[in-house]
């Protein structure tokens, strides 16, 4: 298992910079990541076509790479966080996560005894198929790996301390969209009520010792929010960096050729 650069950059007191991506399984992918320099890469399955083995094929091409490879998993169960992790992911991203209990299941499907109840099938892919020294791979894949838990409701905002309270939780991840629109006010981003919510988020993982992450859709939104204290970005998903590129550009284009 190679070591988890989204950790190491914040020991070095860093905010750790990545992308999502929900569109673009091609085998180019990852040494483009690489050459943009982000720390991680978030995998979305809940929203897109990309199921178990096109994650697997994703996450290994990334081993050319020391960005670290996280998963949105369809939904927070065993079977889907278990598979991802073996498959080499150093990390899971688990959508709305409301209470301490359910925060507690991730940490036990991603992370082995004593800290979860992760089972066991070393020697494979999350291994690069050598058999490691099973007590010493143990303690570092517990310590070398991420749980992201989102925060999308006014539920899992009202329970935002107990499940950064819970041991083996990393990152408490606001989604934005789906938090605003479970308030009545989707996309009111500066509207008081969101932007309380988006506070007591950061002061819970303040008061615990965690992160508070969330993705931006433009240089305004990342200015504001990183403001409000949130220390781990994710710079748009595949589809937006590539549509707002491509019609910034056509759209000069267009105007050049009239311009003739």
């Amino acid at each position: 298992m190679k070591d988890n650069r989204f950790q190491k950059v914040l020991r070095e007191g860093r905010v750790p910079v990545g992308h999502m991506i929900m569109e673009f399984g091609t085998r180019g992918l990852a040494m483009m990541l690489k050459a943009a320099d982000v720390d991680f890469v978030l995998y979305d399955m809940e929203h897109s076509g990309f199921d178990t083995c096109q994650v697997a094929d994703l996450v290994a091409w990334l081993k050319a790479t020391d960005i670290a490879p996280f998963v949105r998993v369809p939904q927070p169960l065993y079977h889907f966080i278990a598979r991802t992790m073996d498959a080499g992911a150093l990390g899971i991203m688990a959508a709305n996560v409301e209470s301490a209990e359910e925060a507690r299941r991730i940490v036990n499907a991603v992370k082995y005894a004593p800290l979860g109840r992760r089972g066991l099938g070393l020697g494979t892919a999350h291994n690069d198929y050598v058999a490691p020294d099973t007590a010493g791979y143990l303690k570092h894949a517990n310590e070398n790996t991420t749980v992201i838990c989102q925060i999308e409701s006014p539920l899992g905002v009202d329970n935002c301390e107990a499940i950064a309270a819970t041991e083996g939780v990393d990152v408490l991840w606001v989604g934005h969209f789906d938090l605003s629109s479970s308030m009545g006010i989707p996309a009111e981003f500066h509207n008081p009520r969101f932007l309380d919510a988006l506070k007591r988020v950061v002061a819970a993982t303040r008061a615990h010792g965690k992160t508070a992450g969330i993705q931006p859709g433009s240089e305004q939104q990342a200015e504001e929010w990183l403001e409000l204290g949130f220390n781990v970005i994710s710079w748009k998903t595949d589809i937006g960096v590539y549509r707002g590129a491509l019609e910034k550009e056509i759209r000069w284009l267009r105007e050049r050729v009239q311009a003739k």
